[in-house]
Order: C-alpha cells, then structure tokens, then sequence
C-alpha cells in the first residue's frame, strides 16, 4: 500500500503525469511479480479516477498527508466491498456509513463521477446537462487495452492467433477494420509481436481520424501535429507505404520517437520536419494533398487512459489551447493544394475546440477558400472508445 500512497503523493503534489509516476514506481521494484504490478498499477489509476468522490466518502478534506492518504484507501477497499487487514495505518472504518454517504453523491454527477466544479459546470453548458451526464459517467471507466494492426506486416486474424499462441486473449472489434481489442488489461509492449512490429497501442476512436483524410497510396501528406507519430504510422499503413508523409511537430524527441517506431513498422515513406519557425510552414504551401491538423487540445475525450488530466486542467488553459487551435488552423491549411483537404482533429468533447473553431475558420480569410465536407464528434458513451472530433475540409 505504501506505494500507491507513493503515487499518490506524486500525482497530486507533485502534479506528475500519472502514467509516469506508475512506470517509476514499478521499475523501482522489479521484483514484484504480475499481479502485484497490476494491483499498484489500477489502484492508483482508480484512486486518481474517483479522488473527489472518495473524499467525499471519507467525509475529510483533501490532503496529501500519509496518514491522511493511507485512510482514504481504506475507505477506498471498503467501498470496493474488501475486508481491512488489522494494520495500526487503519483507522476502524464502517461500511454502512461509506455506503449512506455514496447514495447521498448519486444525485450530484460531478461529485459521484469525480470532476472539478469548472470541468462540470463548461461541459453541462456545451454539451446539455443530459449529454453531460452519459459523458461523465463513461469517460470514468476504465479504459480498454487496444491496438491496431500493422497491415504492412500481418492481417488482423493471424495477429489475434499468434496473440493467442503467446497467451494474450484478444478479439476483433466489429466497428474497427484494424482494430484488435484486448481481454484482459495487461502490459503489451515487451511483447516479442509489438517489437516486430506486428502491432500499435492505438484507442478505437483515433483510429477513426486517418481513413476519415481519404489519403490514398501515392498522395503527398503532411501530419503536422504528428507527435510520435500515431497517426502517421495508420496513414502509411493505409497508403500502402506509397507515397509521401511529411510528419512536423514542434518538439524533435517526440519525432525520434516517430522514427523510431516508423522503422519497427517498415515504413520508409515518413520524413520528418521540426517546426522551428513559420518559415517550415510557408515552405510547403499549396504542396499537400492531404494535410492532417491533430490539433492540441483538452484532452477531455481520453480522460478515461489520462483520469488525472481532469485534475491538472483548468479554464483558462482551455482558453489559451482554443487560441492555439485556431492559429494552427489558420497558419498549417495553407499547406494544402487546391482541391486537396485539410481534416482538423482533435480527442476533445467540447463543441468550442471542435466545430465552433471550423466555423470560426470557414469565417477567415483564410479560410474562404475551403468547404466543410464532413465532420463527426465521436462520444464514449456512444461508441465505447475515447471520445474524438474530426472535420474533413475541401480547399476549392
């Protein structure tokens, strides 16, 4: 327990990103086996995913103290329906009052899913109390273990059975051509599969945003908030590895890590360019057939693999993300050629950094010349995934 205590204390005082925090701690003690990993792991993720909620039930204030911490895990256990072991850390605890106090939370949906008064109050605005509410309790879930299959290497039904031959329990998802979803949640990356490339970590909903830029094999594409290359990697895939991908991102170890990982797929048609100026982006103006905006954001639609993000957001970041947006809309389209597209993603929610921002562009100057073809705000509680916005938009 005194590691998710550890975690704790590093999630929340530190303000560490909490995947990272875990990673530490379990490289920390590598003697641990599999289940005690997996147990240090989802607990801290749980604490983090419920952490208004379960001080609610511990009827205290907030605090990083240790005792404070080791008694909100008890109260954790306790309303997970465990039995206390007879530590002198645990204070007596009585699961009739923990359970009174969670019917009293069933009527306050930021209390009972666990978000700051802003996040609720600006979501219950955007998306209509009722939308919100579907939303809020999805996206406090545990998330899904989901990879997409490496076409340039292997199919989806032989990756699934030589998943099976090295007892990894996985199935097609139906609404996904490339996506293969674990059964159980486990560690994926020390597979001798994944580091032959066979496969990616990708959620269901990001694989929707590179068949939505209809690239096709041969076509010029620019990624231009490519990031480590998620993206890229399923256009190369989708375009046969034919063609050219131009991958740009202002921060060159995230396009290491797109090199890195282009290579383990045998992909040879990515080169990458780091943003250092404006001058990067006018170089290729008018030269793209596809060009792909996966714009920062808030994050709001992967809170369920990011449950601490909701704690580290506020306002006015979103504000100053919206402002971004819109500078990346404005400055990166022009990259794109008459008759080509521009598709603007982002894995928000909310309809101010998703469709009022393409209106707001489509009102530019810069934006005369483009037409909105389509666009589609995927949500967790609808389609099972993270949530995800994209906008395909044709340059005249």
């Amino acid at each position: 327990m005194g590691a998710v205590v550890e975690g704790l204390q590093a999630i929340f005082g530190e303000e560490r990103y909490a995947d990272k925090v875990i990673e530490n701690i379990l490289r920390s003690n590598p003697k641990w086996g599999s289940h005690d990993r997996g147990f240090i792991a989802e607990t801290i993720y749980d604490m983090v995913r419920h952490w208004r909620l379960l001080w609610f039930l511990a009827d205290a204030p907030p605090s990083l103290k240790p005792q404070d911490l080791w008694q909100l895990f008890a109260v954790y256990w306790v309303w997970q329906g465990g039995t206390l072991p007879c530590w002198q850390k645990f204070l007596p605890v009585e699961a009739q009052a923990i359970a009174q106090r969670f019917k009293q939370a069933q009527g306050e949906i930021k209390l009972l899913h666990s978000y700051p008064d802003w996040l609720d109050a600006l979501a219950r605005k955007e998306l209509g109390a009722l939308q919100w509410e579907k939303e809020a309790a999805a996206l406090n879930q545990q998330t899904q273990v989901v990879l997409r299959v490496n076409t340039l290497k292997i199919d989806r039904p032989t990756l699934i059975q030589l998943l099976e031959e090295h007892q990894v329990e996985a199935f097609a998802a139906d609404s996904l051509p490339d996506a293969v979803v674990l059964k159980k949640r486990l560690n994926i990356f020390g597979n001798p599969l994944y580091k032959q490339g066979f496969f990616e970590i990708q959620d269901g909903a990001s694989q929707l945003v590179a068949p939505f830029t209809q690239a096709r094999p041969g076509m010029r594409v620019v990624d231009a908030c490519a990031g480590a290359g998620g993206k890229t990697l399923h256009l190369a895939a989708l375009m046969q590895n034919k063609g050219t991908i131009i991958s740009m991102d202002v921060e060159d170890f995230k396009l290491k890590e797109l090199r890195r990982r282009a290579n383990r797929a045998g992909i040879t048609i990515v080169e990458t360019r780091l943003i250092e100026n404006n001058k990067v982006i006018k170089r290729l103006r008018e030269s793209a057939d596809v060009v792909l905006l996966d714009a920062p954001c808030s994050g709001t639609g992967v809170i369920r693999r990011n449950p601490d993000s909701k704690w580290k957001l506020s306002q006015d970041f979103v504000e100053r993300l919206q402002e971004t947006q819109r500078d990346i809309l404005r400055r990166y389209s022009q990259m794109t050629k008459p008759g080509g597209v521009v598709v603007y993603a982002t894995c928000s929610i909310l309809p101010s950094e998703n469709r009022q921002q393409v209106e707001w562009f489509l009102s530019q100057p810069e934006g005369k010349n483009f037409l909105l073809e389509e666009d589609r705000i995927v949500l967790p509680s609808e389609f099972g995934f993270d949530g995800f916005y994209m906008a395909r938009l044709r340059r005249k």
